[in-house]
C-alpha cells in the first residue's frame, strides 16, 4: 500500500514539468528495455586502438545531395565532354527520368590548394585553406536514390525508420563527458525552409533506450522549450522537492532491492536540474569574444544562423557533449543542397552559408587544442550527376553512386584522398566505400568496435553496420 499523498510522477510534475520530465520519461523508457546502469550516460573507455583518438563528433549534413562534381571531385573530362550523351545511362538512376540531358561540365572553378595541392571549387574559398587537414574519402555510395530513405540510411545505416541514428549508437557506447549537457544536440536550418525529410526520425533512438536520441534545439526563440522552471518555484523550493524524490526513491529501493533503476532515475532528476543553469549558457554565444564572432561570420546576416549553429558546436565540445549534429539545408528543393534546377544558384547559396563557419570551426577547434579530439564530418545522404537535368536553368538529378565525404580532425590524415570515381564522376570505382563502411570508420575513430557494439532487439544483437562485412577505411587514420 503506498502511504505517499502522491507518487514520483505526480511530485515531477508539480516540480515544473518540463526538460525534467522529459528526461524521466527516457529514463522510464531505458527500464523498459532493462538497462541497469546507474548512470546511462556514464563515460566509458574506448575498446579499440584503430583510430580512436576523437573523443567528440560534429557532423554537418549537408542535406538533399550536395554534387561531388561540383565541390571537391574535380573531373577535367567533363568539360571536355559537355553536351555529350552519357552512353548506356539508366534513367531510372535519377529522380526525374524524364529530364535527362547530356554531359554538363562544372560551372564552378576549380584550382589547386595546401601542400597536397587538392583541387576545389570556387564555392569554398575559406575551408579550401584547411585542405591540408581534410581527408576525402571520394568513392562513397548508397542504395536509394530518394531522399527519406537515403537519409534514413545515411543517419541509422537502413534505408527505412526506426532504427538507432549514429548519434545514439555512439553515446550508448561511450557516454558523456558532462553531467549537465544532453549528449547528442542536433540542429537545423531556420523554420521557414523545414526540418530535412524523415524530420526527428533522423536522430531518433529507435530500438535503443530513448534516452539516447538527440535533443533537437530550436533555429529560433528558446532552443529547448520548458526548460525554465515555473516563476513560483525558487530554487530552494526545487532543490528541497528534489531530496524528497530521492528520499522516496532510495526508500522503495530498501524495501525492494528489486528495482535497482530508482538509482538511475534520482540521477535523472538530478541531470534534469543541472540542465536548468548549463544548457542555457552553453547555448549563448552572445558573450563570446568579437573576433571570434567576426571569425565565423556572425556579423554578415547571409550565413549568421549557420555561424551561431558552428560557434554553439564549439561550445558543446568544449563542454563535453559526445555527438553535434547541425543539418545545412531543409525540407524541399531549392531550400536545400538539392540542385534539381539551377545547381548554379543552389550551392551558391549554400556554401555560402556555410563556408565561412565551417572554416572557421576547424580554425578555433585547433587554435583551443581541441581539433585532434574532435572528429568533422561533412557530407550528404547522396551525390548528383554528371548529367543535366532539363530546366530554365539546368540542374543535376540525384545520384546514389558516388558522393564526397570528407573529414576533419580526430586523428584522420589530412590531405589523404581515399578512393575515386570515373573519369566523370558518375560511379565510384576505386576504393569503393558504403555508407556501412563510413559508419564503421567513424565508430573506429571514436574507439568503437562496430562488430562488438550491439544492443539486443526482438532476440538478434543489432548493430549499426548490419550483417553485412563492412570495413573500416583503416587508411583514412594518420
Amino acid at each position: 500500500m503506498n502511504n505517499h499523498p502522491f507518487s514520483r510522477r505526480d511530485l515531477l510534475q508539480r516540480a515544473g514539468g518540463g526538460f525534467g520530465a522529459l528526461a524521466l520519461s527516457a529514463l522510464m523508457e531505458r527500464e523498459s528495455h532493462g538497462a541497469s546502469s546507474l548512470n546511462p550516460f556514464a563515460p566509458k573507455t574506448p575498446t579499440l586502438t584503430i583510430g580512436g583518438k576523437a573523443k567528440s563528433v560534429i557532423w554537418i549534413f549537408t542535406n538533399g545531395g550536395p554534387s561531388q562534381v561540383d565541390t571537391w571531385d574535380y573531373k577535367p573530362e567533363l568539360a571536355k565532354r559537355d553536351g555529350k550523351a552519357l552512353d548506356g545511362f539508366d534513367p531510372k538512376t535519377g529522380f526525374f527520368p524524364g529530364s535527362v540531358g547530356g554531359l554538363m561540365k562544372s560551372p564552378f572553378k576549380f584550382a589547386q590548394h595546401g601542400q597536397s595541392g587538392t583541387w576545389c571549387s570556387e564555392l569554398f574559398p575559406q575551408t579550401s585553406r584547411h585542405v591540408d587537414k581534410m581527408c576525402f574519402i571520394h568513392s562513397c555510395w548508397t542504395g536509394s536514390n530518394n531522399h527519406s530513405p537515403a537519409l534514413f540510411m545515411m543517419n541509422t545505416g537502413a534505408t527505412r525508420m526506426g532504427y538507432p541514428c549514429v548519434g545514439s549508437w555512439v553515446t550508448y557506447g561511450l557516454g558523456c563527458e558532462s553531467d549537465s549537457l544532453p549528449s547528442f544536440v542536433v540542429m537545423s536550418d531556420p523554420k521557414n525552409r523545414g526540418l530535412p525529410k524523415g524530420s526527428a526520425s533522423n536522430w531518433g533512438a529507435g530500438f535503443l533506450p530513448s534516452v539516447y536520441q538527440g535533443t533537437w534545439l530550436k533555429p529560433s526563440g528558446k532552443p529547448i522549450d520548458n526548460l525554465d522552471a515555473p516563476s513560483s518555484l525558487t530554487p530552494q523550493r526545487q532543490r528541497a522537492q528534489l531530496d524528497l524524490l530521492a528520499k522516496l526513491n532510495r526508500s522503495a529501493l530498501a524495501a525492494s532491492p528489486i528495482e535497482s533503476e530508482l538509482n538511475a532515475r534520482i540521477e535523472s532528476f538530478e541531470l534534469a536540474y543541472r540542465m536548468q543553469t548549463a544548457a542555457p549558457e552553453a547555448f549563448d554565444v552572445a558573450n563570446e569574444p568579437e573576433h571570434i564572432k567576426r571569425l565565423y561570420g556572425l556579423d554578415k546576416p547571409h550565413c549568421a544562423h549557420f555561424s551561431a549553429q558552428c560557434l554553439m558546436a564549439r561550445r558543446m565540445v568544449e563542454r563535453g557533449v559526445r555527438f553535434i549534429q547541425l543539418y545545412s539545408g531543409g525540407m524541399e528543393n531549392q531550400q536545400s543542397w538539392d540542385g534539381h534546377n539551377d545547381i548554379i544558384g543552389n550551392h551558391t547559396g549554400f556554401a555560402a552559408e556555410s563556408d565561412q563557419p565551417v572554416a572557421a570551426l576547424i580554425t578555433d577547434l585547433e587554435q583551443r587544442g581541441l581539433l585532434d579530439d574532435t572528429l568533422i564530418v561533412w557530407g550528404g545522404e547522396f551525390g548528383r550527376l554528371p548529367i543535366s537535368q532539363k530546366a530554365a536553368k539546368p540542374g543535376r538529378d540525384h545520384n546514389p553512386h558516388a558522393f564526397t565525404v570528407w573529414m576533419a580532425g580526430g586523428g584522420v590524415r589530412g590531405g589523404y584522398h581515399h578512393g575515386e570515381t570515373d573519369e566523370i564522376g558518375f560511379k565510384s570505382v576505386v576504393d569503393r566505400v558504403s555508407v556501412h563502411d563510413l559508419h564503421a570508420t567513424i565508430l573506429a575513430a571514436v574507439g568503437l568496435n562496430h562488430e562488438k557494439l550491439t544492443f539486443k532487439f526482438q532476440g538478434l544483437n543489432q548493430r549499426l553496420t548490419g550483417v553485412e562485412n563492412p570495413q573500416i577505411v583503416k587508411q583514412v587514420f594518420a
